[in-house]
């Protein structure tokens, strides 16, 4: 009898140090950051770069060989259809003029009526981009005089695994490079059918018509465009982070009123780098925990073991005595 209770005893004793060892041995929860659920608008989009340019670009050339005379327009100024921007004289003109001018004053006004100056008009309405001469220039009919734009418009530049998301009257957003805190809206109003290969991949072309074209837009500024592929204004809505997907299967971690977790599987709607809409599995009263992941020093070796810091005495003391 003394032999089974001391066989009872040790096997007692056995099961709780068992237990108790795996207590010990069971690792804490990880680290969690709670997240409340909430409600707010969410978007997909395709990100792409581009430019401002031209709608139509047009280079105002004179219709003969001779000097400026007058320019009456600068770089930014509305000009209308048929607006005289300048005034040029012909070769012939321009002689004449000068050779009265060194007669005198009236001789010079004789001539500045009888020899009239041809003006330059403007072929269309729009905004002078460009102004290439000076008065006093001698040109000819290959000079570009001005150029000019109908409106500016961006064209960005969309990848070919992106293009499929693309469409006409698609809403986009703008932020120009020089003015990060400015975003204006558009939409796609055009998009090209022959890409172009740069460093080994296939872009196209896609025109944007701005709601309204502010004046610090200048052509040729670099801009960020953003597509919205779809929006959803009122989603249920928690970090990006929390969600874990495994085996096709998308999961959280809810947060207990008595700090207990328990993982709930949830369906995943739109997702960006910051959010996740949930679709089910969640409601506004939830709260969500985020696994925030420890970071782990490591140690740095106090030498490397092919520094010749790490050559002992000991050894140097054991090879001589080899030799």
């Amino acid at each position: 009898m003394r032999t089974i209770a001391a066989v009872a005893v040790v096997g007692a004793l056995a099961v709780g140090g068992y237990y108790a060892r795996r207590r010990l041995s069971a690792k804490p929860p990880e680290p969690a950051v709670r997240a409340a659920v909430r409600v707010g608008p969410i978007e997909e989009t395709v990100d792409a770069t581009g430019s401002v340019l031209p709608y139509h670009r047009v280079e105002i050339k004179p219709m003969m060989s001779g000097r400026i005379e007058k320019l009456l327009v600068d770089e930014g100024d509305k000009v209308a259809q048929g607006q005289i921007i300048a005034w040029m004289s012909s070769t012939d003109r321009a002689a004449i003029l000068d050779g009265a001018r060194a007669q005198g004053p009236e001789m010079l006004k004789k001539w500045e009526d009888t020899y009239k100056a041809t003006p330059v008009i403007a072929p269309l309405p729009g905004v002078i981009i460009l102004k290439n001469v000076v008065e006093g220039q001698t040109v000819d009919a290959t000079t570009v005089v001005y150029a000019m734009s109908d409106v500016l418009v961006v064209v960005a530049q969309v990848d070919e695994s992106d293009i499929g998301k693309i469409h006409l009257g698609m809403p986009v957003s703008v932020v120009l490079d020089s003015y990060p805190d400015r975003t204006e809206q558009g939409t796609v109003f055009d998009i090209l059918n022959e890409g172009k290969n740069v460093s080994n991949v296939i872009q196209y072309s896609v025109k944007i018509r701005l709601r309204r074209v502010p004046s610090y837009y200048r052509s040729e500024m670099s801009a960020n465009v953003s597509f919205v592929v779809d929006r959803h204004p009122k989603a249920l809505l928690v970090p990006a982070a929390a969600i874990q997907d495994k085996d096709g299967v998308s999961s959280v971690l809810v947060a207990g009123p008595d700090g207990t977790r328990r993982r709930r599987i949830v369906k995943v709607g739109l997702r960006t780098d910051s959010d996740a809409e949930i679709v089910s599995g969640l409601s506004a009263a939830d709260a969500v925990l985020v696994i925030s992941a420890k970071y782990v020093p490591q140690e740095e070796p106090k030498s490397s073991p092919l520094s010749m810091g790490s050559f002992k005495k000991s050894d140097a003391g054991q090879r001589k005595a080899g030799h």
